[in-house]
């Protein structure tokens, strides 16, 4: 099952000796790299100095660890991580490389238990240890902390045979731990009511005393940071009647995780709520609210959304990480003609920029780039948005409250009068919306704003069903911006390759010859997780009102002989662009394929 195992017998695996120098009190504030010249240090110091040496620890954050673990009387490596300071991966991938051992990831966990009549599931938790496979020779065996030699001696004993160790990160072996030994109690038939959570008083009570339990607070909180490592953009927590599922979205594709025991599925569900100021005890309607968090030193915002289902309410929570998101065009993935086209729109002074895609197109991202670029100190910008997203220095941000009549339409009233010169609306959903909006491009405003439609050509189409007036839109509206986001090929993995002559036709279109064309698969590696993808970019259409496209409008005509005219006049497809990015090596046929349609055609 796994690679080339270390050997890892009890003996092999030694702590500090007693005699020996301790590198943490005689480096409290920790050395610069090269200036460490202890001679003989323990496994736990050469991790710490590591760490630092790879930046993924500050001297300053070393002393508090050090001095909150020695006021608690625990170890100092555990509580780096329990403090967010060092990462569970980062800690794992470190005491892996001090002890030559490999990582094992709980996609190669077991999944039946290993050996269960040996070892008692309370010194499996408490020591978060996860035995993973039993060999003649040999026990092969998982360590939260494999610096710890009376853990590897034990199970050692236990097992009456070698052990080769190996390091995990301490959450994913308490989650396997859950699933592979502890046993879920069966519910009767009769009592599918209180399945579906008719509470009364006193059980609300509980379920707030069970949600503030530590247990659930660790499981909740390693859901999120192991999310925040997977790279992933939503959580989705989904109750079934006999378990509860638990899947991250990581590039735009759903990916299903270890999860919590079915038992503590609304424990679990009421600790999120709890955390984002939710009614725990309405579980009959949708909920929305945010969770404003730190972990690992990073700030994040979860935005939470919880609606009933037939067995308990589905949660999913979008992860926004202020620090790590780049409001850069180069960085989305704009280039060549539609780039110059866009940034031509936005150089103008009035008139209206819609971006158009479905949901989880990246759409207010680009929104928020194109405010970036506009944000100087001679403009003005207010933004009304559902809800703000990135708060964006400089900009003048309104979150809408429809519970107290804080509206799209209310607002850009009122913003009006507030003297602006550029306008974001987070989305245009209506007439009235739409008409103000109008109506501000027409008195000089810049406005920005975003639409669910298709294609770009689709945008104009939508507001005239709207009931917006054609002359209207043909005096403002100076361009539709169309995208979907494809996944990004990992560098290191991609692999080079001829298609066949069908495929490598379609690339005509771009001016490359077929036998010319060479494209990219993606192949799979430690660092894409096997999955030959890392990170995504926008594919994008961008239309520009031109006279021939103002005089269809103005006769209503489809949204396809709008295309039509927009294509002729030189507007590159998304299609187009995607065909182009993976010429590049930037993304795959495959990807463009998945999210843009393959009949467009110049």
């Amino acid at each position: 099952m796994f690679d080339d195992p270390i050997l890892a017998a009890a003996p092999a695996i030694s702590a500090r000796r007693d005699d020996e120098p301790d590198f943490l009190e005689e480096h409290a504030d920790v050395s610069p790299p090269g200036e460490v010249t202890s001679p003989a240090r323990s496994p736990e110091s050469q991790v710490v100095t590591d760490l630092h040496e790879h930046g993924k620890l500050s001297p300053g954050d070393l002393s508090r660890a050090r001095r909150l673990a020695d006021e608690a009387g625990d170890p100092l490596l555990p509580m780096l991580v329990r403090l967010g300071l060092v990462s569970e991966r980062d800690m794992a991938q470190t005491i892996g490389d001090v002890l030559g051992l490999d990582l094992a990831e709980a996609s190669l966990f077991p999944s039946e238990p290993v050996r269960e009549d040996l070892f008692s599931l309370r010194f499996l938790k408490d020591a978060k240890i996860l035995p993973l496979a039993e060999a003649p020779d040999h026990l092969s065996v998982a360590f939260a902390n494999p610096i710890d030699d009376f853990a590897v001696a034990a199970m050692a004993m236990a097992a009456g045979k070698p052990v080769r160790a190996f390091v995990a990160m301490p959450s994913e072996i308490e989650l396997a731990l859950e699933r592979l030994y502890e046993k879920v109690e069966e519910t009767p038939e009769d009592d599918s009511d209180a399945a579906l959570g008719d509470f009364d008083e006193e059980d609300i009570e509980h379920l707030k005393d069970l949600a503030s339990e530590a247990p659930v607070i660790r499981m909740v909180n390693q859901l999120i940071q192991r999310a925040l490592e997977s790279r992933a953009s939503d959580i989705h927590i989904e109750p079934f009647a006999d378990q509860l599922k638990v899947r991250y979205r990581i590039d735009g594709i759903l990916k299903e995780v270890d999860a919590p025991p079915v038992r503590s599925t609304a424990a679990v569900i009421s600790r999120v709520k709890i955390m984002a100021k939710l009614n725990i005890a309405e579980r009959r309607l949708p909920q929305d609210g945010r969770i404003p968090i730190r972990i690992q030193g990073r700030e994040l915002d979860l935005r939470v959304s919880t609606v009933p289902t037939m067995f308990g309410e589905s949660v999913v929570m979008r992860l926004l990480d202020k620090e790590n998101v780049r409001f850069d065009l180069d960085a989305l993935g704009f280039d060549g003609s539609p780039r110059a086209r866009l940034r031509e729109i936005l150089e103008r002074p009035y008139g209206i920029l819609l971006v158009t895609g479905p949901t989880g197109s990246g759409k207010s991202t680009t929104l928020y780039t194109a405010l970036g670029r506009m944000n100087t100190e001679a403009r003005k910008i207010i933004t009304v948005e559902d809800p703000v997203e990135y708060q964006l220095a400089g900009i003048n941000q309104i979150q809408v409250k429809s519970a107290i009549g804080m509206t799209f339409a209310s607002a850009l009233r009122a913003i009006v009068r507030q003297d602006p010169d550029v306008i974001m609306v987070g989305e245009m959903r209506d007439l009235e919306t739409a008409r103000i909006a109008v109506q501000s491009a027409l008195t000089g405003h810049v406005v920005l704003s975003t639409l669910h439609t298709n294609d770009a050509a689709s945008g104009v189409t939508r507001l005239l069903d709207m009931g917006v007036e054609d002359y209207l839109l043909t005096s403002t509206i100076n361009g539709i911006l169309a995208q979907r986001l494809v996944r990004k090929l990992c560098p290191h993995c991609c692999a080079r390759y001829a298609p066949i002559p069908e495929l490598a036709e379609r690339f005509a279109a771009l001016g490359v010859s077929a036998d010319a064309v060479m494209l990219y698969r993606a192949v799979g590696c430690p660092a894409c997780n096997e999955t030959g993808y890392h990170g995504r970019l926008v594919i994008t259409e961008v239309l520009l009102m031109s006279d021939a496209i103002r005089k269809a409008v103005l006769n209503h005509a489809t949204a396809t002989e709008i295309r039509r005219i927009a294509v002729t006049e030189g507007m590159e497809t998304m299609y187009l662009d995607g065909l182009r990015k993976s010429l590049d090596g930037r993304t795959t046929v495959e990807e463009v394929l998945r999210v843009a349609e393959a009949t467009e055609t110049v």
